[in-house]
């Protein structure tokens, strides 16, 4: 069919040119830049963050007694992770109630993600928040994705807590203890 377009075409046509972006300012301070752990480890800094390098170069530290680690991974090192590790491990004999805890979290939450892992001292409790900053990322989208990992793993580990009945006072996270593995 060949003819005059309907004016209502027109006019969306029409509305989607007039709506072009404008060209990006190359000046502009809140275009994003590769990730990088010298970016993470300032954002940490600003915060007042205590933190420090594993003997891989990664950046660890502890949040409300948990262990934290800040990853870099992927071929260019473009998907950081926040992978945490809950302060105390469980006995296998927890292992269906922590999984159907895990489960309800996940169905409930987007973040972060929540997995149970058989280690030599027990079950243990892992959260990962993964974001793919291929094209880069501003301060901005850094310091949030940054601030999601911590926050939500920090409230996952609190909510396990209050279901679990105390224990004694040890040091479960060991500092040489490798999240890769």
């Amino acid at each position: 069919m060949t003819g005059p377009r309907p004016s209502w075409v027109r006019r969306v046509l029409a509305a989607r040119t007039a709506a072009a972006p404008p060209p990006v300012d190359a000046d502009r301070e809140d275009l994003p830049t590769p990730v990088s752990r010298e970016r993470v480890g300032e954002y940490l800094n600003r915060r007042g963050y205590t933190y420090r390098l594993d003997d891989d170069g990664d950046i660890t530290g502890t949040w409300d007694g948990n262990r934290f680690w800040f990853l870099l991974l992927g071929d260019r090192e473009e998907i950081v992770q926040v992978r945490g590790r809950w302060h105390r491990p469980l006995p296998p004999s927890a292992r269906v109630a922590t999984l159907q805890a895990m489960n309800d979290w996940n169905r409930e939450r987007i973040w972060p993600k929540a997995y149970v892992r058989e280690e030599a001292a027990g079950l243990s409790l892992y959260t990962e928040v993964s974001v793919d900053f291929a094209h880069g990322a501003t301060d901005e989208q850094l310091h949030q994705m940054v601030a999601c990992g911590l926050g939500t793993s920090v409230q996952l580990f609190a909510s396990v807590t209050a279901m679990l009945p105390p224990v004694p006072d040890t040091d479960d996270v060991p500092d040489d203890e490798d999240p890769r593995a």
